[in-house]
C-alpha cells in the first residue's frame, strides 16, 4: 500500500516497504506560549523558523495546526500554511479542530497535502470526506466515534474499517486513507500500550493501509518520557505504523535504529549518514 504525498517541488511515499516516513509535530501552538502569542498578532516568522528546524531534524513532513483559544483558525490556518510552503519544501499535513478551515486551507495548498483528520462519528464523516476527495487529498482516520475511543482494540478496527469503507463510497481509494489507533497515555492506564499495538497489527492484517501515530501520547505523565516513547516507538514501527507523527529531533536517530534492525536500510546506508553528518557537526 502506497501513499503519495507531494508540495508543489517534492513527493514523499508512505509505504511498508520504505523507509519510516516522519511526520514533524512541533507546529502546534498548544503549550507553546511564545508560538501562540506570535500568531495572536500575525507574526508567523517563528512558526518558519520552527519549521525549517524541523526539516532539518528530519521531518519528512510538517503538520500545522494553528488552533488555539484567541486564534481565528479560519483566517490564519491558510497564512500560515503559505508561511511554511515559503520556508520549505516538504509536503503538509493540515491539522484542523474546526471543519470550516478546511476548505480555504485545501484550496490554497500546492500539491497533494494529507489532512488531519477524519474520525468515524457521522458529522465528521459528513463534513470532512468530501472535501478530501474534491481536493485529491489524503486522509488521517482516527479511530474514534460518537461513542468516544473504544477501550477494546477489535473496537477501534471497526471503526478504522468504517473510515476506510465510507471514504471508498466517495471514490477515495484505500491507500489515501491513514489510520491512527490512538495512543494514550499509560501514566492513566497500563494496558494502553497493548490495546493500541494489537489495534494496529489487526488493521494492518485486515486493511494493510498505511498508519500513523502520535507517539508521544504513550508517556504523557510519566518522568523520562523519552526512554517510553523510543521503545513504543520501535513496537508501534514493528506492529504497521509507517508514518508516525513525532517530534524529528528527538527520534529521528531512534527511527534510523529501528528501520535498519527491521531491514529497511539497504547496506545501512541512511544509518551510517547520519551517523557521520553528526560527526561532522561535533568536530
Amino acid at each position: 500500500m502506497q501513499t503519495r504525498v507531494s508540495s508543489a517541488t517534492r513527493e514523499v511515499l508512505i509505504t511498508d516497504a520504505g523507509p519510516t516516513v516522519l511526520i514533524g509535530e512541533r507546529i502546534n501552538p498548544s503549550g507553546k506560549k511564545t508560538l501562540a502569542e506570535a500568531l495572536k498578532i500575525g507574526d508567523f516568522d517563528a512558526l518558519g523558523r520552527e519549521a525549517v528546524a524541523q526539516v532539518e531534524a528530519g521531518a519528512d513532513i510538517l503538520d500545522i495546526n494553528v488552533a488555539c483559544p484567541g486564534i481565528d483558525e479560519i483566517a490564519v490556518l491558510p497564512r500560515a500554511l503559505q508561511k511554511v510552503m515559503a520556508c520549505v519544501d516538504v509536503p503538509l499535513c493540515i491539522d484542523i479542530n474546526h471543519h470550516g478551515a478546511l476548505e480555504g486551507a485545501l484550496r490554497m495548498y500546492t500539491g497533494k497535502p494529507i489532512v488531519n483528520s477524519v474520525t468515524g462519528e457521522e458529522a465528521s464523516l459528513n463534513q470532512i470526506l468530501p472535501l478530501v476527495k474534491e481536493y485529491g487529498a489524503a486522509v488521517i482516520g482516527l479511530t474514534i466515534d460518537d461513542d468516544g475511543i473504544p477501550k477494546e482494540a477489535d473496537r477501534r478496527v471497526a471503526i478504522a474499517g468504517k473510515i476506510i469503507e465510507r471514504a471508498a463510497s466517495l471514490g477515495i481509494p484505500a491507500e489515501d486513507v491513514i489510520i491512527d489507533c490512538l495512543a494514550l497515555s499509560l501514566g492513566a492506564d497500563g494496558k494502553a500500550g497493548m490495546v493500541v499495538l494489537e489495534a494496529i497489527r489487526k488493521v494492518k492484517a485486515e486493511f494493510g493501509v498505511n498508519q500513523t501515530l502520535g507517539a508521544s501520547n504513550i508517556s504523557f505523565g510519566l518522568p523520562d518520557r523519552n526512554r517510553v516513547n523510543h521503545a513504543f516507538l520501535a513496537l508501534a514501527i514493528a506492529a504497521g505504523v509507517t508514518c508516525p507523527t513525532v517530534d524529528a529531533a528527538r527520534v529521528r536517530a531512534a527511527v534510523l535504529s529501528i528501520d535498519l534492525i527491521l531491514g529497511r536500510d539497504r547496506f545501512a546506508q541512511r544509518y551510517t549518514s547520519d551517523f557521520r553528518q553528526r560527526r561532522r557537526q561535533k568536530e
